[in-house]
């Protein structure tokens, strides 16, 4: 039976690591990393099972499995406080402020990264200069080096390296569980936090059972007691962490669908805009097939199906084009064309944000029009639609700015260019 649960763990922590694979080959340090988390505590959990221990045993070394194990525990969680930094890190850069939390845990990382070494090392001397590994009295790698001071120091080591990681990793998930907006996310977060509150919780369990039997000797049905109980504490950690782990992953899905989804909404307008104004492109629009029935088609799978840069990325870079394309055509707009725009929806019978969005369509065919028309660019902006400062406000508006560009009629488009036009 707890073969049986490892297994499904290991499953968890490999779909994971198979889920983060894409963002891992793009070269995002922080992806990396977690993908790195995943795989390696999957190889350590795997070294828990009999296929993992059989495997290994063939090399002839006993106990080497349980050693492997360690190791690659320590591996992982040392790559899993690197993510956790980087996640910290980027959260200070964005509020503008280094956090007290931010410097804690770069802190036990830069620690963690040099102690793993030396505490590998450490272990691994112990392991094979003091325990007596020709023991084969119990099933259980503890119960089998019970009295002896080397197993005190090898697990005390191994148990104070996972409770300081699990503690900080706790404190970071939870407090970002706090901030957190959507709810998934939170509950994510939250499984994590109790995760990690678990692990330190284990990792005490242990090292108390271990100073415990160093001393004293036990019987069977404790040591059985205690492995059952202190495993149920340890498949509850992954399973919470595994499990919490997926909500943070599957809100970035969301986020990323409704990215594209956008994206899609907005390409034609942007498209308009980024030919008619190069100089402020980054990227120009691609151009397969000039004049062939399926070049736009064509163009508009190249644009929005590139692998780099993410749909949420190239959705911001799309909005701020969009604005610089409005900033340069306000040197062409005629002085009032916004306030005329704005009379022309409100005359149409549009209210709020509709109008408002038919006002920009038609402000932005008025603009173009003037400068394809040759009109001289004044040396300041004229006129320009007023702005907004929250990003998906924005996004919004554009959104309807769009569907309201494709109604406008350029005859009526020219003719708001007349400062003596009453609409």
């Amino acid at each position: 039976m707890t073969d049986v649960i490892a297994y499904a763990i290991i499953a968890l922590l490999l779909f994971q690591a198979v889920w983060r694979v894409p963002a891992a080959l793009r070269g995002q340090s922080r992806e990396r990393s977690l993908w790195g988390a995943f795989a390696a505590l999957a190889v350590a959990w795997l070294l828990r099972t009999g296929l993992g221990r059989a495997v290994i045993d063939e090399l002839g070394v006993v106990d080497l499995a349980t050693l492997l194990k360690h190791t690659i525990t320590i591996a992982g969680i040392c790559v899993l406080l690197r993510y956790v930094t980087a996640v910290d890190g980027d959260v200070a850069a964005s509020d503008g402020a280094v956090l007290r939390r931010v410097r804690i845990t770069a802190a036990v990382h830069r620690i963690a990264t040099r102690a793993s070494i030396a505490t590998v090392l450490v272990m691994a001397a112990v392991f094979f200069l003091v325990l007596d590994r020709t023991r084969t009295d119990s099933p259980y790698f503890m119960a089998r080096h019970a009295g002896e001071v080397g197993l005190a120091l090898y697990m005390g080591l191994f148990y104070l390296y996972t409770a300081v990681a699990a503690a900080v990793c706790a404190y970071q998930w939870g407090g970002s569980a706090r901030r957190a907006q959507r709810w998934t996310l939170r509950i994510g977060l939250t499984m994590m936090a109790v995760a990690m509150a678990l692990a330190v919780l284990y990792a005490f369990l242990r090292t108390a059972y271990c100073a415990f039997i160093t001393v004293r000797t036990v019987s069977m049905s404790f040591v059985d007691l205690q492995e059952n109980v202190t495993d149920s504490v340890l498949y509850l950690v992954f399973l919470l962490w595994a499990l919490g782990a997926i909500a943070p992953a599957t809100q970035a899905v969301i986020d990323r669908r409704r990215a594209k989804r956008t994206l899609n909404a907005l390409y034609p307008l942007w498209r308009e805009l980024a030919l008619a104004v190069p100089s402020v492109i980054l990227r120009a629009p691609s151009d397969l097939l000039p004049g062939h029935r399926f070049a736009a088609p064509l163009n508009r799978a190249r644009d929005l199906m590139r692998l780099s840069p993410p749909p949420y990325q190239l959705l911001e870079r799309y909005i701020t084009e969009i604005s610089d394309v409005q900033r340069t055509l306000s040197h062409y707009a005629s002085p009032g064309l916004y306030t005329r725009a704005k009379a022309l929806a409100d005359g149409q019978g549009h209210t709020e944000d509709e109008a408002r969005a038919v006002a920009d369509a038609y402000w932005i065919k008025s603009a173009l029009a003037a400068m394809a028309a040759g009109t001289a660019a004044h040396s300041a902006p004229v006129d320009v639609p007023p702005a907004d400062d929250d990003f998906d406000i924005q996004v919004e508006r554009f959104v309807r700015t769009r569907a309201a560009y494709g109604r406008t009629v350029p005859e009526t488009a020219r003719t708001l260019l007349q400062t003596d036009v009453t609409v």
